[in-house]
């Protein structure tokens, strides 16, 4: 099965043991390392026998028809699990959803196009197989998360990086129609992030067999012959290969801004947002930067970088509001984890997750009543969002949809509440000038 399009499971008979988390994808295993301490990173066994899926419910009978929120890791899409314990779904579950995390296939393993794989595919297509991988399980779970008490037309796909950047992947994905109800993008959605797909499948190929000249093989054959050590070993004499998604007509028909410029996207409520200390200011720091950030070049450009990223990610809920008929809502998370070991790594991406999950015990951490305030707030509008397509309920601050209007976004942190995107409206104009190149 090794570069092929994902299969229904071989039945068995009897009861298999589930008790326990499956392999997690082939991948080069990090454990750990800073800011992402073993918590955040992959620690199980790996297979290529890895597409296992996990649920937690809360539900006591089949006919509670529970919302179901699906979960898409992170990892530049060559690491990560959904095993990992800051994903683990027992205190959401507990706030009356099933949550479902997901293992996809990785790296090469998950992304290879070549000739001979397009010739042999029925869709006459290669590479994308980890996304596909994707659409199997949210096929799994249209089929069978009523067995666990779940709704399986009220499913929200939630991802974070690459895990977001597969949420988009899935929001103008044909293949992925009607498999979900709403979506939300952590870290990983903006108007001026890079093309989804950046090879198209005759590209894609080519490096496909530049991958096979490197390993010294003369066919598809030889490269599956190969043990997945050979495969992912990495030569430090080569340049390192990333492996992504294919513009290829099936999964993929075009770029997201063409899809959604042509209202052909799967059109379902949308939550968007990125961390205080994850982005840097991209743009001119000449004479007009000084005069709306002031002359100290380290705190200017970091205040810069941060309301850049809050209008990056508003200019596309601007760009999506042109074709999509529901609603969009933009967070700014500034909650640091306590870390007097590294107070210098701050909101760092990928650091909104135990608060996503509500799984500050996950973590030995010197937490504070202020950190439990903003799981259960962060944690309670997801909830509230995978129940209803909307993130507002009672004993929370209200959250503002986007509209052309009001250009403010939910600041969670210290404070919970509508923040503006700029401190100033001449800030906002040479923001966005910078951000669009004019």
């Amino acid at each position: 099965m090794r570069w092929r399009e994902p299969q229904p499971v071989i039945p068995w008979e009897g009861v298999r043991d589930a008790t326990e988390f499956g392999a997690s994808a082939i991948q080069n295993r990090n454990y750990s390392y800073l800011p992402w301490t073993e918590e955040f990173m992959v620690q199980n066994d790996i297979s290529e026998d890895c597409l296992f899926l996990n649920v937690w419910t809360p539900a006591k009978t089949t006919s509670d028809n529970l919302a179901v929120m699906f979960f898409i890791h992170g990892g530049a899409l060559t690491e990560g699990s959904g095993a990992i314990d800051v994903y683990n779904g027992v205190e959401l579950a507990k706030k009356g959803i099933i949550v479902v995390t997901i293992n996809y296939r990785l790296g090469v393993l998950g992304f290879l196009a070549h000739p001979e794989l397009t010739a042999e595919s029925p869709n006459n297509v290669s590479g994308n197989y980890g996304f596909l991988d994707q659409v199997a399980a949210l096929k799994w779970v249209k089929n069978n998360i009523k067995n666990f008490g779940g709704d399986p037309s009220r499913v929200t796909i939630v991802g974070q990086s690459a895990g977001a950047r597969s949420v988009s992947g899935l929001l103008a994905s044909p293949v992925a129609a009607g498999l979900f109800s709403g979506a939300i993008t952590q870290s990983g959605t903006s108007f001026t992030s890079g093309p989804m797909g950046s090879l198209t499948l005759e590209q894609a190929e080519k490096q496909g067999l530049e991958f096979q000249e490197m390993k010294g093989a003369s066919s598809l054959a030889d490269l599956r012959a190969m043990s997945y050590e050979e495969i992912i070993a990495t030569d430090p004499d080569q340049p390192r290969t990333r492996y992504g998604g294919v513009i290829d007509g099936y999964y993929q028909p075009d770029e997201l801004k063409n899809i959604y410029a042509a209202g052909q996207q799967n059109d379902v409520p949308f939550i968007s947002g990125m961390n205080a200390d994850e982005t840097r200011y991209r743009g001119d720091t000449g004479d007009e930067f000084v005069a709306q950030y002031g002359s100290d070049a380290e705190e200017a450009v970091k205040l810069a970088g941060q309301e850049q990223s809050r209008l990056n990610t508003y200019l596309w809920m601007e760009f999506r509001a042109k074709t999509a008929k529901t609603k969009a809502f933009e967070y700014y998370f500034e909650q640091a984890i306590p870390w007097p070991e590294h107070p210098e790594y701050g909101a760092f991406h990928t650091g909104e997750m135990p608060y996503v999950f509500n799984n500050l015990k996950m973590l030995d951490r010197p937490w504070t009543d202020v950190d439990r305030s903003v799981a259960q707030a962060m944690s309670s509008y997801w909830v509230n969002f995978v129940k209803t397509g909307d993130p507002n309920g009672e004993e929370l601050p209200e959250w503002l949809p986007y509209s052309s209007d009001v250009k403010e976004v939910m600041g969670i942190g210290k404070n919970v509440g509508m923040m503006p995107i700029t401190e100033t409206a001449e800030r906002y104009d040479f923001l966005k000038k910078q951000l669009l190149g004019e």
